[in-house]
């Protein structure tokens, strides 16, 4: 930037236009990396697609019924296999997106807000990943206990596209659930909500989690509904240990910087 500039704008602050274009900046780096990543997820698509069947497929050996995956019309396979690719491109590429979101944010955040927005990161992504994979493992099982409301002699054909929106939106309920805790972590650092408060409502957090596991499973799959609760839980009672040592931590800073006013006080009354 040129001296007049600086005169001009001393702070650095861009202005609307410049917004944009480094808004679309970040966006096209962030498109270009899913698009490159679907190219992965392409070859990847069968796999994946392999997997998310397979519980059909297990139904119709062991209860000897016809159960089957169905495309309505001659596009419907191309464009399941496009979803797929793009659905796993987005899990490949969010490294990237991420960082780009982070770039267009953090030029505008101070520096215990750049820190909490990091230490948010650093803990949301893998805690996400936790949450789609566990609900990866529990996905057969919800599948097979839903099919046996059907009668045996009726044959069980299921839209491939409705399928798999089923399944990505089991899978992305149950991460975005695993993220909630940090939500409360955040919240406590910014000064929001308090370890007292988290830990008075403990009650109400376990019957929330209770209900959500028991609205993303069928009322059947009891297993599957507690196999999700009980992290979820886990992870709820770890962020409120982690907000009460933070919380101690600032009454003991604040404590010391008040000390010497108390001090001060106490001598002025002696006198």
């Amino acid at each position: 930037m040129s001296s007049s500039k600086r005169k001009r704008n001393p702070e650095g602050r861009m202005g609307l236009g410049a917004h944009l274009l480094e808004l679309r900046k970040r966006i096209v780096i962030s498109a270009l990396a899913i698009v490159v990543a679907m190219v992965g997820g392409w070859f990847l698509s069968d796999m994946v697609w392999d997997f998310l069947r397979l519980p059909v497929i297990e139904i119709a050996a062991e209860y000897n019924r016809q159960a089957q995956i169905t495309f309505s019309d001659v596009t419907s396979s191309f464009d399941l296999k496009l979803r797929i690719s793009f659905f796993i491109a987005v899990l490949i590429a969010a490294p990237i997106w991420l960082l780009q979101v982070w770039l267009f944010f953090a030029p505008g955040l101070k520096r215990k807000e750049k820190l909490f927005a990091v230490g948010f990161m650093v803990s949301a992504i893998p805690l996400f990943g936790a949450g789609c994979y566990v609900a990866w493992m529990v996905l057969p099982n919800i599948v097979r206990i839903l099919s046996v409301f059907s009668s045996s002699q009726d044959a069980l054909l299921l839209d491939a596209r409705n399928y798999l929106d089923f399944a990505t939106k089991l899978i992305f309920a149950i991460g975005v659930g695993f993220v909630l805790p940090v939500f409360i972590v955040l919240l406590n650092m910014m000064g929001i909500l308090s370890a007292k408060s988290i830990w008075r409502g403990w009650r109400v957090a376990v019957l929330l989690v209770v209900l959500f596991t028991a609205a993303v499973t069928p009322a059947a799959d009891v297993i599957s509904m507690f196999l999700l609760a009980i992290p979820m839980i886990l992870l709820y009672f770890i962020a409120g240990l982690i907000a009460l040592r933070h919380d101690k931590r600032l009454e003991k800073k604040q404590a010391a910087e008040f000390a010497p006013y108390a001090d001060a006080d106490s001598r002025d009354s002696a006198a």
